[in-house]
């Protein structure tokens, strides 16, 4: 039997994916590992109410996960992509000048304004 993949779109373009798109991206992993944080709550819990062996070992790193996983969560919600290298170049290089004077129109080719007077 031979098994079918899903339907990959082929991307052909380098645009960035949308900040909808970006924002659940972030809240899905925030969400992912905040219930990673509950877990830990949890099995802690039942590692001392079960007078669980090696508990010196096994607590700490509930703890550890009760306390970083949180820190982790919000700083990798807030993280946004890096911003293209063509919007920032403007400001970092030195943009160049032309020392040529700008064309000067002769009088033949200036426009010119008629005045009608009337008498």
């Amino acid at each position: 039997m031979v098994k079918r993949q899903a339907y990959q779109p082929i991307l052909i373009t380098d645009a960035s994916r949308s900040q909808g798109d970006q924002l659940n991206s972030r809240q899905r992993r925030y969400v992912l590992m905040m219930g990673i944080r509950v877990a830990c709550i949890i099995v802690g819990a039942i590692l001392v109410g079960a007078n669980a062996p090696l508990l010196w070992l096994w607590l700490p790193l509930c703890a550890l996960g009760m306390v970083l996983i949180p820190w982790l969560a919000v700083l990798l919600a807030n993280d946004r992509p890096p911003k293209e290298e063509h919007r920032l170049a403007n400001r970092f290089h030195r943009r160049h000048t032309d020392d040529t004077p700008p064309m000067s129109l002769t009088a033949e080719e200036r426009p010119h304004k008629v005045i009608d007077v009337e008498p």
